[in-house]
């Protein structure tokens, strides 16, 4: 069966078109911008990406209009812990708080002092990016739209609803929403309370890889897909991403680096670890658990040197690429957006240190990719203190392009780093799976294969060893400048 797999980033809505065979046979992105009104806000109007996913279905039927056309079953990836706020008919109420959203700090604050006890049911500590507390906030500071709210969605859920006009969620999306009772895999009704939310405001809960109807006539039509196609309910990025590359068994490991960054590591048993900052979520396959180390900063740290100093990503890494060392003088912290494993700091920011008049814009990208990567081997290590070592790992996303970050994370962590064909559409391959089991009922192990090694970066013991003394001092900036974070946060 030929599948549709969309998937909605941070940054840009990739679509993919896979075969019977599973490979891909054509990929499109449609890129845009959260919206960022008031510092620690980072929102998005709902729209943009339904415009996103239907330029990039749109560019998949012109690349293969013969295969677009056979398509039997779509499938979703998308942000997680979103806040789509609709009302009775569906519209969405204001925009979407994404992920990186900070606003809610004094809620998830309030949350972890009353009612603790609740991390271990719901898999992890209350941050401020977490639709929860971002409920909690919207019932005390926008309360004309909370009283017209009828019901909570996540980022792709919202998508899913226009395409078929029901409503509804997903395990591994709604583990991130500081809801989901995660070993009993349904709505925690303690913690919906705790934020002031009640039953009837969140939708029925299904696995990801449930078929949950088809397409409407028109929807399909306007797509020129078949009104039978199949719609499977999806699943959250991080869980959609190990679909994707073949991480589905207790133990496999793998590091997503996107506009932000996880660390994945698949369980077949659900074990919290709220203490260490490490979400313990519902995977986008029955039975199935993960442990993951999620920052919130990652390829897009990169991104936002390239418009600093105005020059394409592309050449900008390409020029950092050359004749590459290890680090310098020069050290970035990447939090842009605050930054949550290991820290949990909402009020953190990115900055540069040590620079000099000699330096130049190649020394920022290297600093910044080189933080991206030192905070990769500080998740690490939150991971390990719960028991999860990890000692090879794939990596997939955006960033994956990148063969110098390839050889920073592998130094950084000391680890063999796989890249795999088509690593950077891993979601969309992961939500096209999902769409196919949906349909098919295969076994998960049947469909959810690892896809060809592209490549393996092993560990420079020259670089291991530089990393390891930047590290130090990395950390050493951070806690430095921590209370003098939290201090401007106050001042504005």
């Amino acid at each position: 069966m030929i599948t549709l797999g969309v998937d909605c980033g941070t940054s840009s809505l990739k679509a993919a078109l896979v075969g019977e065979d599973g490979a891909t046979i054509a990929s499109a992105a449609s890129a845009y911008r959260p919206d960022a009104p008031r510092p620690h806000w980072s929102e998005q109007d709902p729209e943009v990406w339904v415009a996103a996913m239907f330029a990039a279905l749109g560019d998949l039927r012109r690349q293969a209009p013969q295969a677009f056309g056979a398509a039997g079953a779509i499938g979703f990836s998308g942000q997680m812990h979103g806040a789509v706020l609709i009302d009775r008919a569906g519209r969405a109420l204001r925009p979407a708080m994404l992920h990186n959203d900070g606003r809610a700090h004094r809620e998830a604050r309030e949350l972890w002092e009353r009612h603790r006890a609740l991390a271990d049911v719901v898999g992890v500590k209350p941050m401020p990016g977490f639709t929860g507390p971002k409920l909690l906030w919207v019932k005390r500071n926008e309360p004309e739209v909370f009283a017209a709210l009828d019901c909570v969605l996540q980022t792709k859920d919202y998508l899913r609803l226009r395409l078929t006009g029901a409503r509804g969620a997903d395990m591994s999306d709604a583990a991130g929403a500081w809801w989901l009772d995660e070993a009993a895999r349904h709505w925690s009704h303690e913690a919906l309370a705790a934020c002031g939310v009640d039953p009837a405001q969140v939708p029925a809960l299904t696995e990801a890889c449930d078929p949950v109807g088809t397409l409407l006539p028109t929807v399909a039509d306007e797509l020129g897909l078949p009104r039978s196609t199949l719609v499977a309910a999806g699943g959250g990025d991080a869980a959609v991403g190990a679909v994707g590359i073949g991480a589905v068994r207790p133990g496999d490991a793998f590091i997503s680096l996107g506009t932000a960054t996880q660390l994945v590591v698949v369980s077949d048993a659900y074990r919290a670890a709220p203490d260490r900052l490490v979400h313990s979520f519902a995977h986008a396959l029955p039975g199935r658990w993960y442990r993951m180390a999620a920052m919130l900063n990652g390829a897009g740290a990169l991104a936002f040197v390239a418009r600093l100093v105005g020059i394409e990503v592309a050449t900008l890494e390409a020029e950092a690429a050359s004749d590459y060392r290890g680090p310098g003088e020069t050290i970035a912290l990447p939090y842009l957006s605050g930054e949550r494993t290991p820290h949990d700091d909402p009020y953190a920011r990115a900055v540069f240190f040590g620079l000099g008049e000699s330096a130049s814009r190649v020394d920022l990208a290297r600093a910044m990719m080189e933080g991206v990567a030192l905070t990769l081997a500080e998740a690490r290590d939150c991971l390990a203190a719960t028991g999860d070592v990890v000692t090879r790992v794939d990596l997939i996303g955006g960033g994956a392009r990148s063969a110098l970050w390839t050889r920073m994370i592998a130094a950084a962590l000391n680890c063999e780093v796989i890249r795999r064909v088509g690593a950077e559409v891993g979601p969309a391959l992961g939500a096209a799976r999902l769409a196919r089991l949906a349909a098919s009922g295969e076994a998960p192990e049947a469909v959810c294969l690892a896809p060809p090694v592209a490549d393996v970066t092993r560990p420079e013991p020259r670089l291991v060893e530089a990393f390891a003394a930047a590290r130090e001092r990395f950390g050493d900036l951070y806690r430095t400048l921590k209370p003098e974070f939290a201090k401007s946060a106050a001042g504005r």
